[in-house]
């Protein structure tokens, strides 16, 4: 069959949808195979062992390597000795353990949640708004976020609160604040018209970065925290950091992988998702709130990485296709391992000085769409 099937199942392709939309005769063609139900492929375990083993790899290699060189077999034995009923003779000096367990695994474990999240939202915004240049910062977590952060930064507002750090609090209510307003800006009654959305989402992320940048100007010579933070890092990830992203990204996680199949449906448009059963309305809501749920949680102690949450899910749908219900796990493996080799070229390639990871990923990421631009014309 021609349009709607290739040979590893269902095809969705964003490609279809250009020009004129979707032929008539291909739309027909998916609609039957949904309603039959047929069977698209087995869910790949292999493939999401696979690449866990490999993430978890790349996670014990990135910690070994600094300043000072620690084998990845210590790594392992150093992160094995601090799990409960685990006793290793530590054959290691102190300042190893410190190294590893209190500096590099906590950056590592911060990067890979950070980039797992990004490329999960990433994903679910492409399938949901059809569109294959949507991030997970479309609709104003990006400013919103940053608007927060600056407002600490540059303001005598304290970067404590019984005990707790205000600055990631406070980009956290940024970047949901920004959705919520664009949300409601977009909201009309009987239904949320996508388009409408990503308009409000961009004047909002337009307002907030007019703000950011009034405050910028307004305030002390040195900016370099703003920017440092605007870039994104991991120089100060702690343990606790990962237990926050991961509190907000599990539950986020399992409504996205949860809508996998819905959003396969959605690639056909809304009267033909309706047709097949789908509530559109509830789904978007559903979709649009978990993944900038996630992306506000994961910016919130990582600053703003741009990229990962574009070339994770491009990556999995070139080599293993576009079916959403394995596209969302991989598009966070892969992003996941991702980040974390771009943290590890951010903090040795300049050493003893550290880039933002934000440069290196924008140094991947701007060669990685020029190149699916000529692709895609042909070129």
């Amino acid at each position: 069959m021609s349009g709607a099937w290739d040979e590893g199942g269902l095809t969705f392709g964003f490609g279809l949808r250009e020009g004129i939309g979707l032929r008539m005769r291909s739309l027909h063609r998916e609609k039957a195979a949904v309603v039959t139900g047929r069977r698209v492929g087995v869910f790949p375990w292999r493939r999401l062992g696979v690449g866990l083993v490999v993430v978890a790899l790349v996670g014990v290699l990135a910690s070994g390597v600094g300043a000072v060189a620690i084998p990845p077999l210590t790594v392992v034995k150093i992160g094995l000795s601090r799990l409960p009923l685990v006793e290793l003779a530590q054959t290691w000096p102190d300042t190893w353990d410190t190294i590893v367990w209190q500096l590099r695994l906590p950056r590592v474990a911060l990067a890979a949640i950070v980039g797992g999240s990004l490329a999960m939202s990433g994903a679910t915004y492409q399938g949901l708004f059809r569109n294959p240049l949507a991030d997970p910062y479309l609709i104003g977590v990006a400013s919103g976020a940053g608007l927060g952060a600056t407002i600490v930064l540059v303001t005598e507002v304290p970067e404590t609160f019984a005990g707790v750090g205000v600055l990631p609090v406070a980009a956290f209510v940024g970047a949901v604040g920004a959705v919520l307003l664009a949300y409601g800006v977009a909201r009309v009654s009987g239904g949320l018209p996508l388009t409408t959305l990503i308009l409000a989402g961009v004047a909002v992320a337009a307002l907030a970065g007019a703000v950011t940048t009034l405050l910028m100007i307004r305030s002390d010579p040195d900016l370099r925290p703003v920017l440092s933070w605007l870039l994104g890092g991991f120089a100060s990830a702690q343990w606790k950091h990962s237990a926050v992203v991961l509190a907000y990204l599990g539950p986020s996680a399992v409504v996205m992988l949860s809508y996998g199949r819905v959003l396969n449906v959605l690639q056909l448009d809304e009267a033909h998702s309706t047709q097949l059963g789908v509530d559109v309305g509830r789904a978007k809501l559903v979709l649009i709130g978990a993944a900038s749920l996630a992306t506000a949680a994961a910016v919130a102690f990582s600053g703003l990485i741009g990229f990962v949450g574009l070339i994770a899910p491009h990556a999995v749908r070139l080599v293993w296709g576009p079916d959403h219900r394995s596209l969302i796990p991989m598009a966070a493996i892969v992003g996941a391992g991702f980040l974390i080799v771009a943290d590890l070229v951010a903090r040795t390639v300049v050493s003893p000085s550290e880039l933002p990871v934000g440069i290196v990923t924008a140094f991947c990421g701007a060669p990685f769409f020029l190149y699916l631009l000529r692709r895609r014309r042909g070129v």
